[in-house]
């Protein structure tokens, strides 16, 4: 009575036609230099790519696989590299505050010669500077200078010696000043002498020594400003001397950059700021020992001063840069400032400062997974904050900017980069849900699609990509047959007969496992039957679990019957994920039905096993029950469904038609063939729905059935719906074609329990009442007799 609902053979998945391609093999094909199927995700991109402005950032989602990372980077590479080179970037003492070290830009490839040329130049200082203060000339001047201003200072102190003397007076000098003191016959007045003096000569002198100190402290007020004129004097012909040395060993720099205003002001500053500190490159020399090694110390520290960090380096880029970030650290984002351990603290400076890769990608692209960008709020919290606010700043976590010490503080940056993010759906869906600022910062979103229209031009191209592959990774080419195995795997991997998966990560695993398998039997070509291999070999390696489940039903650990006929008792599909692969497996519902207060019992609800989804199967199941029977009288049963042996927890509503089979037979006493498993959700209507896993639940009841003993009566009953889906192992194939196995498609309730019992359901007539010999009939009439029973306890 089913073969109506028979699946036929035609509407399996194709098999492979000799004239499907015009190739033999994929030698002959040009390689794929396009991308398949992701023409929304692409114009997205570009869209993104053209649009200013710091908020038009991208986010790219898509499933595992879809080659969303390799297909933003091509079209990055492709789009950045029509664009200027970026700038190189520097940092550089700040000589007003060394705490704030200053960034320079300066065209692309220059700053690595900057550097370089920096050092060298002061290298060449540290020894030119101390030559030419040594030259006969230079001490020349240097003793001209000394000697005039020490023939002034002479004078002016003779001058007052000699009114001193004058005046009965002489002036000694002691170790640290000059003093006045009486004179007796051109010799310092002994005490004795002094102490005779009358009062009114005491005076005399008192006041005559008074005016004379006057006299001295002008004439050493004079000298000291003599020298002072004289230090000014030998600091200007030591600037003369070292400004002439600056500029014979910069200009070549300054000319280079000419036009750069932000390094000719660095340079002014340079200088300057040697000629200030040039007793220290003067003072190397001469110095040994424990003296010696601290102005070493000294002088190792001030040449550092005028040391050039790069930070960005772009010698090797052309356009554009693309920075690809796979660790979103706060350091490799942001950039770090290095501490370095110093007599039990830690010191940094400017020299310390590294770059992170959004400094890298200033004025380019930058593109991050979002995953593990998540795991650390604080780092999606500053990345989004410097994107709003177009400035970068290197800068130490605030966990760990206190180290007892000043930390740096370089100045902002200006920055322009496009951030593309790339993820899954979820933690987008979470972000533009809850994060205000992301949508304000991400306005773009590029979604990577995991399936494309089986499509002749698609079928070429996925020809096209094998043959990319092929010459890349250096593999056998594949003959026309191996290509359809590979679209056959393309179909089953979105199980759909229409469609092929865009997942070409895993597509690349398979091809590279039946290259494998060809060299190993020295083929030259790659055919259908090494793909295949590939496949079965894969599952080999993974289906351990899977053969310990079939195990336990092959000795009776778990009962299921696949032949005869059972009142209550119904085969339901599940499938088992096990994230490489997955397979389906049956399970035995049953369901009993008794007079008492009307409802369902499900007993995985009552166990806690039932998750939300079940549950609301088995609340459809009621209001279908309802609907069907319970127009004329109100409902006087219970029923008892659950999974037999199932002892974790049990969700989803695939298994919702076969409760309900399990309960029509049970109130209706008609037996259910327990050669045919069900899949297939059911509405109130009494609709059936399609459900996923389609093909691993066919396959797992057609390998309990080969392991129990195929009897040519046994199938699957699937919904209507997922006929589509059907793209089968090849055995399970040819069983249904050799009418060894049978599938069952079902729209509604009514064929489904016509297939399983031999019973057609029945339609009501104008009162509502089933033909007495149908399913439905039987069910209507049992259902009756409760009600009567439960009026008659309930006087």
């Amino acid at each position: 009575m089913g073969q109506r609902f028979e699946v036929s053979v035609n509407e399996l998945s194709k098999k492979y036609a000799s004239d499907r391609f015009d190739f033999q093999d994929t030698s002959e094909l040009e390689p794929l230099d396009s991308i398949i199927g992701q023409k929304r995700a692409v114009e997205a991109i570009d869209f993104g790519l053209n649009m200013k402005g710091p908020e038009y950032n991208i986010f790219v989602t898509g499933l595992e696989g879809t080659g969303k990372s390799t297909i933003v980077q091509a079209l990055l590479m492709a789009h950045a590299k029509h664009q200027e080179t970026s700038e190189d970037l520097c940092l550089v003492n700040n000589f007003d505050n060394e705490y704030c070290p200053v960034v320079i830009e300066m065209p692309a490839g220059s700053a690595v010669y900057f550097s370089r040329s920096m050092t060298q130049f002061i290298e060449v200082l540290k020894t030119r500077i101390p030559e030419a203060f040594e030259t006969p000339s230079f001490l020349e001047e240097q003793a001209v200078i000394h000697k005039k201003t020490a023939t002034r200072q002479k004078k002016r102190l003779e001058d007052v010696e000699q009114l001193a003397q004058g005046q009965g007076l002489i002036i000694v000098r002691t170790e640290a000043d000059y003093q006045i003191v009486p004179a007796l016959d051109g010799q310092p007045m002994s005490e004795e002498a002094y102490e005779s003096m009358d009062e009114a000569a005491h005076r005399d002198l008192d006041e005559r020594m008074i005016q004379m100190e006057e006299r001295l402290n002008e004439a050493l007020i004079e000298i000291n400003r003599l020298g002072e004129e004289m230090k000014a004097v030998l600091k200007e012909l030591a600037a003369s001397k070292t400004d002439q040395l600056i500029s014979e060993q910069i200009d070549p720099v300054r000319y280079y950059f000419m036009d750069c205003k932000d390094i000719q002001t660095y340079l002014e500053k340079v200088k300057d700021d040697i000629i200030d500190n040039i007793a220290l490159f003067l003072g190397v020399k001469g110095h040994d020992g424990a003296e010696g090694k601290k102005v070493l110390e000294m002088t190792g520290s001030l040449v550092k001063r005028y040391q050039v960090n790069v930070l960005v380096d772009r010698r090797q880029e052309k356009g554009a840069p693309v920075v690809v970030e796979p660790n979103p650290s706060f350091h490799n984002l942001f950039g770090k400032i290095e501490k370095k351990p110093n007599m039990g603290s830690f010191e940094t400076d400017f020299t310390l400062v590294q770059a992170g890769s959004l400094l890298r990608a200033n004025k380019g692209y930058l593109v991050i997974n979002i995953e593990p960008l998540l795991v650390n709020l604080p780092v999606w919290e500053a990345l989004k904050r410097t994107l709003q606010d177009s400035q970068l700043r290197i800068e130490d976590m605030p966990d760990q900017a206190d180290y007892g010490m000043p930390s740096l503080k370089p100045a902002p940056i200006p920055l322009k980069v496009k951030v593309i993010l790339v993820g899954g759906y979820e933690p987008f869906r979470i972000l533009q849900s809850a994060d205000a600022r992301f949508n304000k910062i991400f306005k773009v979103r590029a979604d990577f699609d995991y399936e494309a229209e089986l499509t002749d031009e698609n079928g070429v191209n996925y020809a096209r990509f094998i043959a990319r592959v092929c010459k890349d990774e250096d593999l056998l080419n594949f003959t026309a047959d191996g290509v359809w195995a590979v679209i056959e795997y393309g179909k089953r991997m979105v199980a759909n007969q229409q469609k092929l998966s865009l997942r070409f990560g895993q597509l690349l695993g398979l091809l590279k496992e039946a290259d494998y398998w060809a060299k190993k039997e020295n083929a030259r070509l790659v055919s259908q039957a090494y793909v295949l291999r590939a496949l079965s070999q894969q599952r080999f390696r993974h289906n351990l679990y899977e053969e310990k489940v079939l195990a336990q039903f092959e000795d009776q650990s778990v009962l299921i019957d696949v032949t005869g006929k059972i009142v209550g008792q119904v085969n339901a599909l599940a499938v088992y994920d096990m994230g490489e692969i997955a397979f389906g497996r049956p399970t035995r519902i049953t369901a009993e039905s008794y007079m008492g207060p009307a409802g369902i019992i499900n007993v995985e609800h009552e166990s806690d096993l039932s998750g939300e989804t079940h549950d609301k199967g088995v609340m459809i199941i009621s209001g279908y029950l309802g609907r069907i029977f319970a127009q004329a009288y109100p409902l006087s049963v219970s029923i008892s469904i659950t999974f037999e042996q199932s002892y974790e927890g049990i969700d989803g509503d695939s298994a919702s038609s076969t409760e309900l089979y399990a309960v029509l037979s049970s109130l209706s006493g008609v037996p259910i063939r327990q050669d045919i498993a069900v899949t297939g959700s059911v509405n109130q209507k009494g609709e059936i729905q399609a459900i996923g896993g389609v093909n691993e639940k066919i396959e797992g009841f057609y390998d309990i059935c080969v392991k129990k003993g195929l009897t040519k009566t046994q199938g699957v009953m699937i919904p209507v719906s997922n006929v589509k889906n059907l793209v089968l192992r090849k055995d399970v194939a040819q069983a249904i074609e050799n009418g060894s196995f049978h599938l069952y498609r079902v729209s509604n309730i009514d064929e489904g329990i016509e297939v399983l019992t031999g019973v057609k359901a029945g339609q009501p007539d104008a009162a509502g009442h089933y033909p007495i010999e149908t399913v439905f009939g039987k069910v209507q009439e049992k259902l009756k007799k409760y009600h009567k029973l439960s009026l008659q306890y309930g006087r």
